[in-house]
């Protein structure tokens, strides 16, 4: 297993189906089309592959903030469905807790869905740890 920065239109293309499975609201088309305008504003997609397989994926910028300091926060993180507890979600893990360190960064943050039970076991396995409660309002249109 290794892990690549996806750079390229073509890398973003080969990655896509992973994520699609995290974000399914998403075409191939318009996935790509989000991730370079992120790209544009810092945002990363670091992958593991194993030969020809997409194992696991996660989109993740590097920032700064009063309360965390130099960060790592993960937006989108997903292990291929066909690859799941095969150690792929923890070797992306180990590689971002590595990059942050290499890169200054104090703390490595994510949020994750209430009910998704499955990811809160393999966060909390891997040394995350419950810090705060997710607010947000979703719809700011004043219809």
């Amino acid at each position: 297993m290794q892990v690549k920065i996806a750079a390229t239109l073509e890398e973003l293309k080969l990655i896509s189906p992973v994520l699609l499975q995290l974000r399914p609201q998403y075409s191939e088309g318009t996935l790509v089309t989000q991730i370079q305008s992120q790209q544009a504003d810092g945002y990363h997609v670091a992958y593991v592959e194993d030969g020809e397989n997409i194992l696991s994926v996660a989109g993740f910028v590097m920032s700064q903030k009063l309360a965390w300091k130099k960060h790592i926060y993960v937006d989108d993180l997903v292990t291929n469905e066909a690859h799941r507890s095969t150690g792929a979600g923890k070797f992306l893990i180990d590689w971002l807790k590595q990059f942050g360190r290499d890169n200054g960064c104090q703390q490595l943050h994510l949020d994750s869905g209430v009910t998704r039970f499955g990811a809160h076991r393999f966060y909390l396995r891997e040394g995350f740890d419950i810090t705060s409660h997710h607010f947000a309002v979703v719809e700011l249109n004043d219809n």
